[in-house]
């Protein structure tokens, strides 16, 4: 499914005044920037676990900034302020930090009023039944569709529908670890339409099907179950 996000062309420039491609060496939100992001992961430092999702070019991978895997080369990285944006950016999720579960704490959580009720809505199943749509979801937030898209472009840097398929992705995630529920019924939980969706959506992100991802799992606990969305 091609999804298209709004995100900024450019970030900064380089000492010889070329521009960079955003999260490259630029800005990454008004409060992160790249040294600071890069620092944060190759020290895997746990303050800033939440707060920005690593994107490894070379390997498609995203991570959370305390992901154990041997850190890349900076060049070789960009940063998301959000788990959507990186999956908007062609990343699958790693298998081993498990960005389903990391911490949600935006830094402009609590400012921006409008793109958080947002997202609580679509949390909440806004955009997952038969007949949803984004203009809905903006009426709802008392906007028009355009203008919301716009907001979640700036903060998010990932459309309203990408943030809900990748909550749909998180919480299906969830369960098949967590879980031993059969997929269709997982698929019905996490607020897809039908399995067959729920298997190309699944593919789609973590670029194989979910009975896979089970498998690889089965050794494992559940340790970590049901942490918060992260957008």
């Amino acid at each position: 499914m091609s999804i298209s996000v709004m995100v900024p062309a450019f970030a900064g420039t380089t000492e010889n005044g070329e521009p960079l491609p955003f999260g490259v060496g630029g800005a990454v939100s008004a409060l992160l920037d790249f040294v600071e992001c890069d620092r944060a992961r190759i020290a895997r430092d746990p303050a800033y676990d939440g707060r920005f999702f690593t994107g490894v070019r070379t390997t498609g991978i995203y991570c959370r900034p305390v992901c154990p895997v041997r850190p890349a080369r900076s060049a070789n990285v960009s940063f998301y302020p959000s788990a959507a944006a990186a999956e908007a950016a062609g990343f699958r999720p790693c298998l081993r930090c498990r960005p389903e579960t990391a911490p949600f704490c935006p830094a402009w959580k609590g400012s921006r009023t409008t793109v958080e009720r947002a997202l609580r809505l679509i949390e909440e199943g806004a955009l997952d039944g038969e007949g949803t749509s984004v203009d809905d979801l903006a009426t709802r937030v008392g906007i028009g569709a355009r203008h919301l898209a716009r907001l979640f472009a700036k903060h998010i840097q990932a459309s309203p529908s990408q943030v809900a398929k990748t909550i749909r992705v998180q919480r299906a995630k969830r369960l098949l670890d967590a879980t031993q529920s059969p997929v269709a019924e997982i698929a019905l939980q996490a607020g897809f339409r039908g399995l067959r969706r729920f298997n190309s959506v699944f593919a789609e992100v973590y670029g194989r099907p979910p009975t896979e991802i089970r498998r690889r799992g089965s050794n494992a606990s559940g340790r970590q179950m049901f942490g918060p969305f992260h957008w």
